[in-house]
């Protein structure tokens, strides 16, 4: 089972949303601790969260969400709503675009519920990487607040590396943590990351970069990602599940190394890292 902050993080939502709809009976958690009164959900019910996101993403309200779920909507019927919706949001905003992929990366994780393969899935050792990195703060872990911040930190990353003449000595990497003194706030420090040779210094690349070592990892579940970081949803669910069936706990948010980005985000190859906890 996850606590309710580890099932916030497999889900990308906040821990507050997932408070409100306990509260709604949307998604009840799989187990309460009598004493404590701490919630423990299980990686099944990512797939109800999912349902939950994708039909108040197109635009129903959560009475009616609750409504349709008692109806036991299915992915085809939610892809028939997403066509509607798009029809809708075409002459919107750009921002209103931009939510459709994420409804979009929603229904995906739907659609591919129980078929994706695990055998992928490696548990192994990672080991500290120097790193030269640019910092930024997201809203949230949501792909939709993470895109707009991860994406310009290792542009300007890049940019700062060509015209100090320096060459990473491997692929970035992206990693996350929550901002101190933040409490259930979801509020996530953003860290772009490019390896670098002892020899050079912050001072090298000016401004804000630091050069910091990114610790070893004594154990943690790998799985490879093919395309872009918006379709993420359902390799770092098919992660968070295989963690879950195999008793395995989560110990902390997973690391995005970056093996191949091409042009193309679809031609894009990224190696997720979820760091696991002791063994008892």
């Amino acid at each position: 089972m996850f606590t309710i902050g580890d099932f916030a993080k497999h889900g990308r939502v906040s821990v507050r949303m997932l408070r409100h709809y306990d509260a709604l009976g949307l998604l009840r958690p799989a187990r309460v601790d009598p004493i404590t009164g701490y919630r423990f959900y299980e990686a099944g019910q990512l797939a109800r969260l999912n349902r939950v996101i994708a039909l108040k993403e197109l635009g129903f309200s959560l009475d009616q969400v609750g409504t349709i779920l008692a109806e036991r909507v299915d992915a085809e019927e939610l892809r028939g709503m997403l066509r509607l919706r798009q029809a809708e949001l075409e002459t919107a905003m750009a921002a209103a675009a931009a939510r459709l992929v994420q409804v979009e990366a929603r229904l995906r994780t739907i659609e591919s519920e129980g078929t994706m393969p695990t055998d992928d899935i490696v548990v192994k050792s990672l080991p500290p990487v120097r790193l030269a990195e640019l910092t930024g703060t997201a809203g949230s872990y949501e792909p939709q607040d993470i895109g707009p911040v991860i994406g310009p930190l290792f542009e300007e990353l890049c940019r700062r590396f060509e015209d100090a003449g320096i060459t990473p000595t491997g692929p970035g990497t992206a990693s996350y943590e929550d901002v101190p003194g933040t409490g259930s706030v979801s509020v996530v420090l953003v860290h772009a990351g490019l390896p670098v040779a002892a020899p050079v210094r912050a001072e090298d690349l000016g401004g804000e970069v630091r050069i910091v070592t990114l610790p070893a990892v004594e154990r943690a579940a790998t799985v490879v990602h093919r395309g872009s970081m918006d379709g993420v949803l359902p390799t770092s669910q098919a992660l968070a599940r295989w963690i879950d069936a195999h008793g395995h706990r989560s110990a902390g948010y997973a690391r995005e190394l970056t093996l191949a980005c091409p042009e193309d985000p679809a031609q894009w190859v990224t190696e997720l890292q979820e760091p696991l906890a002791a063994m008892p």
